[in-house]
């Protein structure tokens, strides 16, 4: 079992995260911490709350709030992508304020909330055991200004830490500027702060992000239990055809999540075919890093660009002179650059498979 420690911001594809994370039989998550980026921190931390009890997380597992603004730069969110609250258009969550999803929220004898900071480093302690026990894998699918302030604060611990995995970043590419994807355009120096830490770290960029497109046909596979391939692939999604009634709650919420996010991925990226989920695929890493292809690199954030602030530069043509060492001397990162779309998809609907029978959606009346 592998231990990790989610850092998110939810979001329509952070919440398949939390669910692929809760699910995948060979991670054990040991906790979650929220932070500012496609919503605000509060909605965020309510929203993994709700998102951990929709999906049937162990009673154990908690929500810490963490950074509610970037290192230095103002905060900015994303309604355009995720409704104001960052979950927008998803059907059957429980309410923030219901006594199941506060439970969730991680609280002191006192009843004050756990920062995320504090949640993170005694996990990561209690995991370590000062060498007698295991390395901590940390997870963001967020801006990293959680993990930014762990790694300056704790750098003692830093050797507990088997590797930070982000979601971000693109070679040659952007999603919010020419040339800067979202969450490290977010904190583009909480970025930089983490790659310059001498722990491995991989990023999973858009590049490869947008490979995983939640077709019509992923769609039903997700939607109905008992969907099998159809003969005709091509007839059977297209636009005019039904997909399958949710075989049960928790598969309905999961399918509004995917609706809103194709609906908003169509209107502002032009994506016909499905939205890509990105963040999950952090978790697809940890669990089966063996679906992708990556290539070590020197990457570095463009801090100060009048037209580049928050681009992920990498050296692929090795430019500058880097020892073997991670972090600020060496070639600091693992770069996702392929990834095998089809098993990636047969992960995750094993995950949902599990859910179903965790999900206390599933106690309800059905959909």
């Amino acid at each position: 079992m592998i231990p990790v420690w989610l850092d998110v911001d939810p979001g329509h594809d952070d919440a398949t995260a939390i669910m692929l994370a809760l699910h995948s039989p060979n991670i054990r998550l040991l906790g979650v911490s929220s932070v500012h980026g496609n919503t605000s921190v509060d909605d965020t931390t309510r929203n993994a709350a709700r998102c951990l009890h929709a999906f049937g997380a162990p009673p154990h597992i908690r929500v810490h709030r963490g950074a509610a603004k970037p290192l230095l730069r103002p905060v900015r969110h994303d309604p355009e992508i995720h409704g104001e609250d960052g979950l927008g258009g998803v059907e059957g969550l429980a309410y923030a304020e219901s006594p199941e999803v506060q439970a969730y929220l991680a609280r002191d004898e006192d009843g004050n909330p756990v920062p995320a900071l504090d949640g993170m480093v005694d996990a990561i302690k209690n995991t370590w055991r000062k060498g007698d026990g295991q390395k901590v894998t940390v997870i963001s699918s967020g801006p990293m200004t959680n993990i930014a302030m762990f790694v300056s604060q704790y750098p003692d611990l830093l050797v507990a830490v088997e590797q930070f995995v982000f979601m971000g970043g693109g070679v040659g590419l952007g999603n919010r500027s020419a040339v800067a994807e979202f969450n490290i355009l977010c904190d583009p120096e909480a970025t930089q702060i983490v790659l310059d830490a001498p722990v491995k770290t991989v990023m999973i960029p858009i590049n490869v992000t947008h490979k995983a497109i939640a077709t019509r046909y992923q769609h039903a596979r997700l939607r109905s239990s008992s969907f099998q391939t159809p003969d005709n692939i091509t007839t059977f999604c297209s636009d005019d055809a039904p997909l399958p009634i949710p075989s049960n709650n928790v598969r309905h919420t999961l399918s509004t999540i995917v609706s809103f996010f194709a609906d908003t991925y169509k209107s502002t990226f032009g994506f016909h075919d499905g939205p890509p989920l990105h963040d999950p695929l952090t978790i697809a890493y940890v669990s089966a890093p063996e679906l992708f292809k990556c290539t070590r690199y020197r990457v570095d954030v463009e801090l100060q660009g009048a037209h580049t602030t928050g681009e992920t530069v990498v050296d692929l043509w090795n430019y500058r002179s880097c020892d073997d060492t991670w972090g600020s001397m060496g070639k600091n990162c693992l770069v996702a650059e392929g990834l095998d779309v089809d098993a990636f998809w047969d992960l995750f609907m094993l995950a949902v498979e599990k859910c179903d029978g965790a999900s206390p959606l599933n106690m309800n009346k059905a959909h």
